[in-house]
């Protein structure tokens, strides 16, 4: 089924489930079960209320809070209004939120009171009182006389309506659904923008590929303000009346007895989830049985991690893919019965409609077998990225090729096999974390002069940062200090687990950072 045709846009995939699958449970978000006729109900008042603010067509509206009804429900009337998610990551600090409310124009801000200890409302008023597009903040979910306006009072302003309705059919396949800030080499996020289509096409697929049922319950563990969670999780399970269980914070002990209360059979997510549920003492206390669809990405994964997740998991069905933020997150997948080799070493084949070329350095294709860089053609790659032409030419090339930086070769079979990352890139428990934008950051602490950061090996991880710093003259901050001072200024995925003072860095006659002699010094113990 092309699904962009069949649903239009991402709210209509709602009123269409409430038609199909009426009063069977939606979400189940702690003690609240929600069926799709009520979801439906919430989606529309949430489309009256966000144009009661004067969220339109076009308009972008920040949404910074953990996995939850009220995210859901938020991104959902964004959209109906012909508004555009501006995705944000509940892990940033100000100075990251502030700069992509700034880049984006977003005029609303949906975010949570209080998250991981973190005020994101306050946190960012206190940082950047003066955010020029900003009107309206909404504290979701908000106590009664916070300085914001409630989740409660937010919905109070609108009621389901023909209104809203109208609203949502005037939405085409071909408008954009979100705008979704990736970091990059320059050290400043960009907005990949998407369309309500790219997503319904894609995730469409993927979900009846992998064997999506109505009987199903999904645990989404991986945040909604990556597609990994929002399209691959919500998005897909709606498609086909699954049960969404959004988990806000991973905890193993947690996960297991969620399971097997609500017999979740599908769980999606990063290597270092399966690691620990398989490794949690109380496992063998738990059925598991219900457990029947997986799919991992975002680090090599190993064969062994594969055979345990099917024998000691209970998975029938455990899946690779390959994917960038910049093609929707999806590119190729492992199709179900595919080897068990064939999931852990590659990340499968194309999608279809999507060609995947690899090429040499003067942009010449490779033959299979051979190494090259990854280059994506299809409806799923981004229309750009937004307010920025260079950036989006730089990637995107006159005919239509997103050139991913990625390294790797197709094997006889026509799988994909990764072998190298976007350059200096590196993927601490699925989330991709960019040196250039991390230096930038630890520039701001006083007590550096000059620092270059790398990915590492890391055992439960997959890989974490290590900084090499040059002390600030007359400054001696040690490893425990910076570790610090990063952890007050940057999201957690992105500080270096480990900081090696140098008395310079290595560089080259173009005065560029060696950073592979950076990684040998790691190995060898060379500080």
């Amino acid at each position: 089924m092309r699904h962009d045709l069949a649903f239009q846009s991402i709210p209509n995939v709602v009123r269409a489930a409430a038609r199909r699958f009426g009063d069977a449970t939606a979400l189940v978000d702690g003690d609240r079960r929600i069926g799709f006729r009520e979801l439906e109900d919430l989606m529309l008042r949430a489309v009256a209320s966000a144009q009661a603010l004067g969220i339109g067509p076009g308009d972008r509206a920040g949404l910074c809070a953990p996995n939850s009804v009220e995210w859901i429900v938020a991104a959902l009337g964004i959209q109906g209004a012909g508004g555009i998610v501006v995705p944000l990551n509940t892990r940033f600090k100000a100075r990251e939120l502030s700069y992509i409310l700034r880049r984006s124009g977003a005029r609303a801000l949906f975010a949570a009171a209080s998250f991981l200890g973190t005020d994101h409302t306050a946190e960012l008023k206190r940082a950047d009182p003066d955010l020029p597009a900003l009107t309206t903040t909404v504290s979701l979910p908000g106590a009664s006389g916070a300085a914001y306006m409630t989740w409660g009072q937010f919905l109070g302003l609108g009621t389901a309506s023909r209104a809203a309705h109208r609203a949502i059919d005037r939405l085409t396949p071909d408008r954009v659904s979100d705008v979704m800030f990736t970091s990059g080499t320059t050290g400043h996020p960009k907005g990949v923008m998407l369309t309500h289509g790219q997503s319904l096409r894609a995730y469409g697929w993927m979900s009846t590929q992998y064997g999506f049922r109505a009987s199903d319950s999904f645990l989404v563990i991986p945040p909604f303000f990556h597609c990994f969670g929002y399209k691959a999780g919500w998005l897909a399970s709606f498609l086909h009346g699954v049960t969404v269980i959004p988990m806000a914070v991973f905890d193993a002990g947690r996960a297991l007895e969620l399971i097997e209360r609500e017999r979740v059979s599908i769980l999606l997510g990063p290597p270092t989830i399966f690691h620990d549920l398989l490794h949690h003492p109380g496992r063998g206390e738990r059925d598991l049985s219900s457990l029947r669809v997986s799919m991992t990405g975002g680090s090599t994964i190993p064969e062994s991690l594969i055979h345990a997740m099917k024998k000691d998991l209970s998975f029938d069905i455990v899946l690779s893919a390959y994917g960038l933020t910049e093609s929707a997150a999806l590119v190729t997948t492992t199709r179900v019965g595919d080897a068990e080799e064939t999931v852990a070493r590659t990340t499968g084949r194309p999608i279809p409609d999507v060609e995947v070329r690899l090429t040499d350095a003067s942009g010449g294709q490779v033959p299979a077998g051979r190494d090259g860089e990854i280059r994506v053609r299809g409806y799923n790659v981004t229309r750009g990225y937004w307010d920025d032409p260079e950036a989006t030419a730089a990637a995107i090339d006159g005919d239509g090729w997103l050139h991913t930086g990625d390294i790797g070769h197709l094997d006889a079979a026509g799988n994909l096999v990764i072998v190298d990352r976007k350059k200096d890139m590196y993927i601490v428990g699925g989330f991709n974390a960019y040196p250039a934008e991390i230096e930038k950051l630890l520039l701001g602490c006083e007590h550096i002069a000059q620092v270059a950061v790398v990915g590492v090996p890391d055992a439960r991880m997959g890989e974490v940062g290590c900084a090499f710093v040059v002390a600030a003259p007359g400054a001696r901050p040690t490893e425990e200090d910076v570790v610090a001072w990063a952890r007050e200024h940057m999201a957690n995925f992105k500080v270096p687990r480990h900081v090696r003072f140098v008395d310079a860095l290595p560089r080259n006659a173009g005065l560029k950072v060696l950073k592979d002699d950076l990684r040998a010094r790691y190995r060898g113990g060379e500080r």
